[in-house]
């Protein structure tokens, strides 16, 4: 399975709690992790092994999409900041277009990517 991570600047911090706090499902060999150029970064740092893509203002998040429309990702976990105001916001709407015209689960805060990162069972090694 692969979950795609991208979180605003604002959120970047939050994104990390999240995953260290997921790790025993995220870090198993049958979960693949992509994200953003900086919140992959900020997942690297924490241990976490993260397919980079570009920046999102630089296109990471279209990027995304386009996997998303391949069927190559089948979640994304994406923590919008939605006090802040962002360049790129057309990007972002294409993005959540294309997890709706495709069927897949997009977490848009913690909350939601809690219940969504509950349900997956990955088989043991």
């Amino acid at each position: 399975m692969e979950i795609a991570i991208i979180a605003h600047d604002g959120m970047k911090d939050k994104m990390v709690v999240f995953l260290n706090a997921h790790k025993d499902i995220l870090l198993n060999e049958n979960i693949k992790l992509i994200a953003t150029g900086t919140t992959g970064g900020k997942a690297e740092e924490a241990g976490f092994t993260v397919r980079k893509m570009l920046s999102g203002p630089l296109g990471g998040d279209a990027q995304i999409a386009g996997r998303v429309a391949e069927g190559k990702t089948q979640m994304v976990l994406f923590f919008k900041d939605p006090l802040a105001s962002h360049a790129h916001d057309a990007d972002i709407n294409m993005l959540i277009r294309v997890c709706d015209v495709h069927n897949v689960p997009l977490a848009t805060n913690p909350a939601s990517a809690e219940l969504f990162v509950s349900t997956i069972t990955v088989p043991q090694s």
